[in-house]
This record gives C-alpha cells, sequence and structure tokens, in this order.
C-alpha cells in the first residue's frame, strides 16, 4: 500500500482506536535506565513496559532528535508502553550525550550518520537489547524516530535492518543509505508540509527510490506543520537558538494515531504471516 498524502490538521476529526488485544487492562507502566554497548561505546537507553502485561508482545525502538538522548523520546517510549509494547529509548551518541546548542547537535549527528558501519553497530546493539528482553516478542520489531532520529530508523530500514516497520516524525530525508533491494521494512513518514528542513526534490527523490522497488510506504504531510511539530519543547528551542521548530498539536496528535494504526496493522500482519 502507498500513499503520498497532504493532509490540513482542521479538516480532520480523529477517530477512537481501538485498544487492541494488547491493552485489556487497565496499564502499569514502568520505566528504567538499560545500558548495553558495542566493542567501542556503552550506551545509556530507558525502556518502558506495562507491567500488568506478562505475555510476550512486540518491541518498539525510539529513536531521538539530535539534541541526544532526552525526555521527548523517553515521553515516546512510556506512550507506546501504554498502547503495549516494550519500547527502548536508545541512545546513538552514547553515554547519555546530549548537546546543549545546535552547533554540537550538528556535530554529534554528523558524527554519526557520516560512519554508517558504526551507526548501524550501535542500533543494532539497542535492537538486540530489545530482543533479549523476556516479555519481547522477537518476530515482531518496529522502530521510531523524530528529526535525526527518523533519518536513523529509515536509513537502518534502507540498508536492510530486520525491523517489521519504521514511523518517521518530521524526519530529514538527505539519508547515508537511500532505499535498495532487500528493503523489507513498512515504511511510515510523518512530514510537516512546511519544513523548511525538507525540499520538494527529496521528497520526490526518496518516494520515487521506494516506488522503483515496489516498497510499502506511506509519505505524509501536514499542513502548516514544521520541523519538530510533535516536541512540546520545539517553541523554546526555536526561539532561544532562532531555529525554525515549533510544536502543533494538532499534527502531533494526528501523526501518533497514524503511528498506532501502522503498528496495529505491521504486527497483525506479521503475526498472520507466522502462522
Amino acid at each position: 500500500m502507498k500513499r503520498l498524502l497532504l493532509l490540513a490538521p482542521v479538516l480532520f476529526l480523529i477517530a477512537a482506536c481501538g485498544k487492541g488485544e494488547y491493552t485489556e487492562n487497565e496499564p502499569n507502566v514502568v520505566g528504567q535506565e538499560i545500558s548495553y554497548s558495542t566493542d567501542e561505546l556503552t550506551m545509556n537507553g530507558y525502556i518502558a513496559q506495562d507491567e500488568n502485561k506478562f505475555e510476550k508482545r512486540p518491541g518498539i525502538l525510539v529513536v531521538h532528535e539530535w539534541w541526544g538522548h532526552d525526555d521527548h523520546a523517553r515521553n515516546s517510549a512510556e506512550k507506546l508502553a501504554e498502547l503495549g509494547y516494550v519500547a527502548l529509548a536508545v541512545d546513538m551518541y552514547g553515554e547519555g550525550k546530549q548537546a546543549s546548542h545546535p552547533d554540537d547537535a550538528m556535530k554529534f549527528s554528523n558524527n554519526v550518520m557520516s560512519n554508517f558501519d558504526s551507526a548501524k553497530a550501535r542500533f543494532n546493539a539497542a535492537l538486540q537489547t530489545l530482543k533479549a528482553q523476556d516479555n519481547v516478542d522477537s518476530t515482531k520489531i518496529g522502530a521510531i524516530g523524530y528529526c535525526f532520529g527518523g533519518s536513523v530508523i529509515l536509513a537502518m530500514a534502507n540498508s536492510g535492518m530486520e525491523l517489521d516497520g519504521v514511523a518517521a516524525f518530521h524526519a530529514g530525508l538527505q539519508l547515508p543509505v537511500m532505499p535498495q533491494e532487500g528493503l523489507s521494512s513498512r515504511v511510515l513518514i510523518l512530514n510537516g508540509a512546511d519544513d523548511p528542513f525538507v525540499t520538494e526534490e527529496q521528497v520526490s527523490n526518496l518516494t520515487g527510490a521506494y516506488e522503483n522497488l515496489n516498497a510499502d510506504y506511506q509519505y505524509i504531510s501536514y499542513d502548516g506543520a514544521v520541523h519538530a511539530y510533535t516536541n512540546p519543547g520545539a517553541d523554546t528551542l526555536g526561539q532561544k537558538f532562532e531555529l525554525p521548530l515549533a510544536y502543533n498539536a494538532e499534527a502531533d496528535s494526528l501523526s501518533w494515531e497514524e503511528m498506532k494504526s501502522f503498528f496495529e496493522e505491521t504486527f497483525a500482519t506479521a503475526s498472520e504471516a507466522g502462522m
């Protein structure tokens, strides 16, 4: 299924989604620090899960914005846990490192993206850590990412990483790895239509590459939304550093609902394929 959509948030109402098989009881979400490593680096993540659920369930990785592993990523992990998933907010920079200035954020993110083999090793360490959790169904794994993190998960999927589905929010589309043979993940991209960091040419190049592979992808853009539209702290950061960042509550809510439906369908399909 392929969709390239432009959505105006004011024209849509959010329909209530069914909670699904993993949320039949009131959730009791608990989050905790978790460390994992590659041969060269220790990473400090955060794993969230519903302690009222004892059966195995899908796992979802959450990749942070270019600022580093922060509360926005952790909050998303907790929200995913409320939906019944086990979610690991990953640390792509190592040692829980965070940027306090855009110059540092650019340096940290470029360091990751310019050495894709190292980036892939860091991502895979998080992936294996998530799969190893006792209550995670290792055959059902997805990932979400924000900004830099959206670029990361798209590149990982494009490179053939075994992920059932990836959902990228306000992702940069200049990727170190473009779609290629071996891409098996379902792909959902949820960008702001007015994001100045994303050009029409970049959208065309990426979606065209997906089309050429007959990939299962959706590209949805939200009218009026700019970069970092899901982050409630974006307004403050944008004003402080004079960057075109802004939170958009409607686009945030609509894109989250899209993601929910996407993973419900993705993991249901994975269940049918495994029968």
